[in-house]
């Protein structure tokens, strides 16, 4: 939706959200905040008050269901102060001690004490901002929909007329989805937790509706920190168009870069297919290394194997990226995949483009990124919008997956994702004269040309080896190839020709 202008916006105090409805919440308006307990409601509702009295407004959180213990514990579990905050303390059982109910249902009576009790707070402290906490409270009070709807939609009027932004908090405890207050509502704001079978619970945000307001639909990962909610907001790759240079990022391995039609080039992505212990991390370090020694930044994201062993292994292999990562060029960060959603990783990867401006970003492997994801299916998509977005930004992108298998055809890749990077770089074994030997070749590069041969590779002390192309033997990639080449004039003798 368009933004129309009607009404300016104010700031919620964190800079996802505000990203998310690009810039805040239109002001003077009423919104259902809902979600199930424990989602961070009154985390963020906090978080809001609060960006409102460093904006110098005045700020009320209106209690039905917490004491202002409760709240205050809350808060500083996080390190606030809400001295700045009116906390309006009105628990279920509120009278006044003087009525004596003979006539009316004692909760009529409380439901009419406690709403007035509300606005009269309201005209003394006139705030800009208010929480109402939760509706709940004020359903049961209601005892029927339709009384409940005519208390909202007056308390609507009432704060809309006072130019106040009100946030209505719901815990959906008694249904599982208000829609009487989510019409009502000029926006509604939806927090929801995923159980997974092992790991931490995920945690997303949607914005349902904002009237007047253009915004980034669909699920935006979140997570709850001492310090309130971090809002992770989904990327839209269309979003970023930056002009970069191009030009070719090498390995420094001579043989690699002309396998590879002279290196990798800026804005593609790499995809390093093979099984296990066949090389891959290794040529991602290679390149990494490179970048540093070129004067540029780059990311090593670890999913599978621990940070030291990862730096260990390079350094004996001529790819050290230790000297990098002191320098600041180069950051290696192990990733938990049981631990950070999928929004979280992406938005540290987007970080480390906008920030640091690194060239090159590598992710080992897709095999732990997919079990940070909800499900298999949703993992394509989401990297096509990464990749595009660090293509646009003129990144070098370099996946590491891994087979199942070791020899043989029967390898395969939990999930085939080949057809959305620009280069395949695959790693083979193979066996030959009764040893296991190691192959590599390029079998797609959408950005130039590429030899198209098959190199025995080889890892050995000090640094990454490429040998001549293997053309004496067929079936190479099969695991178990034949040698075609010319008979040895050894072997014809021992063969008795």
């Amino acid at each position: 939706m368009e933004n129309n202008g009607a009404s300016a916006q104010v700031a919620t105090g964190i800079a996802g959200l505000d990203d998310v409805l690009s810039g805040g919440l239109p002001s003077n308006h009423v919104y259902l905040l809902e979600g199930d307990p424990g989602t961070g409601k009154t985390t963020l509702a906090m978080q809001f008050l609060m960006e409102g009295v460093r904006a110098g407004e005045r700020a009320m959180y209106v209690s039905l269901s917490e004491t202002e213990r409760e709240l205050r514990a809350v808060a500083a579990s996080h390190g606030w102060d809400l001295s700045g905050v009116d906390i309006f303390e009105l628990p279920a059982g509120y009278t006044n001690p003087d009525d004596q109910y003979t006539v009316f249902h004692a909760s009529e009576v409380e439901l009419t004490d406690i709403t007035k009790a509300i606005l009269e707070r309201v005209e003394g402290t006139e705030p800009h901002r208010v929480v109402l906490d939760s509706l709940s409270e004020v359903r049961l009070l209601a005892g029927d929909a339709l009384r409940y709807r005519r208390q909202i939609l007056s308390l609507k009027q009432f704060f809309t007329g006072r130019r106040c932004t009100v946030l209505l908090l719901e815990d959906r405890t008694a249904t599982k989805r208000d829609l009487d207050v989510a019409s009502i509502s000029h926006g509604v704001i939806s927090l929801e937790h995923l159980t997974r079978q092992y790991g931490a619970e995920r945690r997303r945000l949607r914005i349902v509706k904002m009237r007047g307001l253009r915004f980034r639909g669909g699920y935006h990962d979140y997570s709850i920190v001492t310090g309130g909610l971090r809002i992770y907001p989904r990327l839209v790759a269309a979003e970023f168009r930056v002009q970069h240079s191009g030009g070719m990022a090498k390995s420094g391995i001579t043989e690699l870069d002309s396998l590879l039609g002279g290196g990798l080039d800026y804005g593609t992505s790499t995809l390093l297919l093979g099984p296990a212990g066949s090389g891959k991390s290794t040529i991602a370090s290679r390149y990494v290394a490179a970048a540093g020694e070129r004067g540029e930044y780059a990311s090593y994201y670890t999913f599978d194997e621990n940070v030291q062993t990862l730096l260990n292994r390079g350094a004996d292999l001529g790819a050290d990226l230790r000297p990098h990562i002191r320098a600041g060029r180069v950051k290696v960060e192990q990733v938990d995949p049981a631990e950070v959603a999928p929004g979280e990783f992406i938005s540290r990867i987007r970080r480390d483009v906008d920030h640091t401006k690194a060239r090159v970003i590598v992710i080992d492997s897709l095999n732990g990124f997919m079990n940070a994801m909800p499900g298999e299916e949703t993992l394509p998509i989401q990297l096509h919008e990464t990749l595009s977005f660090l293509s646009q930004c003129g990144v070098v992108t370099i996946m590491v997956m891994s087979q199942y298998g070791i020899l043989g055809q029967g390898m395969q890749a939990p999930a085939d994702i080949s057809y959305i990077a620009d280069t395949v770089l695959l790693l083979r074994y193979f066996e030959a004269t009764g040893n296991v030997k190691q192959a590599i070749s390029v079998v797609k590069k959408r950005s130039g040309g590429h030899e198209r041969s098959i190199r025995e590779f080889q890892l050995v002390p000090g640094r990454i080896k490429l040998g001549r192309p293997l053309t004496d033997f067929h079936g190479v990639l099969t695991g178990t190839p034949r040698y075609v080449g010319p008979v040895d004039p050894l072997m014809k003798l021992e063969a008795g020709e």
